[in-house]
């Protein structure tokens, strides 16, 4: 679970019904009208722009990106590292035994048991990183184009409710609530773009990056144990992705296992 999303929507949404609350009541800003035509327009201009399966994929990515747990760099590094002192010990082929849920590490096991070239690897590295950007990019520019087309929606709803405003000029009491109902579609836009839809593309594109880092460790992981199972050599190679707070982290514990074997050689 991503705590930092929830914790950001939370934060974001007290403090615009704090700000509402503070100047009147909640239900000065509803308003069916205006939300049909910010959030029918922004739907069906959505549909207009890219197919129904992708539109479905998209929404279904954010349940994906902020309810699944999350790896960390330091994690795959340390279970690199595992694996180079599992060879050390039993040899490469063992690594075609590895249980585990990741499919890129699982593949890459299997390249490593395979005695597979190093320019294989990088070249399956490739692929794999150009197949998962491609297959991230588009719910990205769905929220994307979405964060563009709300506020214009919303603009367009502003203008239905001034030409509404302006027909009924002869009774000056009806300006007032007739400008506010007016006002209210550029709020909805604003508030679906700044506080949803461009918010769920940043994290989509911070979690494509995140996911690229990761498969980069494990290719270059398992480059390295193809070059030396050493499990010293493979934590400095990939130590390089780690920033330096994680880096002692990782270090401690591989020289608290290492520590046994140098004393016992």
């Amino acid at each position: 679970m991503d705590i930092a999303t929830f914790v950001g929507i939370l934060a974001g949404i007290s403090l615009i019904a704090g700000a509402i609350f503070q100047g009147g009541s909640l239900a000065l800003f509803f308003n069916l009208p205006g939300l049909m035509v910010v959030v029918g327009g922004t739907l069906a201009a959505t549909l207009f722009n890219f197919p129904f399966g992708d539109i479905v994929t998209a929404f279904k990515s954010v349940l994906v990106v902020f309810l699944d747990k999350e790896e960390k760099p330091e994690d795959v590094v340390k279970m690199m590292i595992q694996l180079a002192e599992v060879c050390r010990k039993k040899g490469i082929m063992i690594l075609q035994d590895v249980n585990t849920e990741n499919q890129v590490l699982r593949k890459a096991c299997q390249m490593i048991a395979d005695g597979a070239e190093k320019e294989m690897i990088a070249n399956t590295l490739s692929i794999e990183i150009d197949s998962l950007r491609a297959r991230h990019y588009i719910p990205q520019e769905v929220f994307r184009k979405m964060g563009n087309i709300a506020p214009a929606f919303g603009m367009l709803g502003t203008l239905i409710g001034l030409v509404q405003m302006l027909s009924n000029l002869e009774n000056p009491e009806t300006i007032g609530p007739a400008m506010a109902v007016a006002l209210l579609t550029t709020f909805y836009g604003s508030l679906l773009a700044t506080m949803f839809f461009l918010p769920i593309s940043g994290k989509l594109k911070a979690r494509t990056a995140r996911e690229v880092l990761l498969l980069e460790i494990i290719f270059e992981g398992a480059r390295s144990i193809l070059e030396s199972n050493n499990p010293l050599l493979v934590y400095e190679k990939l130590s390089s992705f780690l920033p330096p707070g994680s880096r002692q982290q990782v270090e401690d514990e591989l020289f608290k296992r290492q520590a046994p074997a140098r004393e016992a050689e």
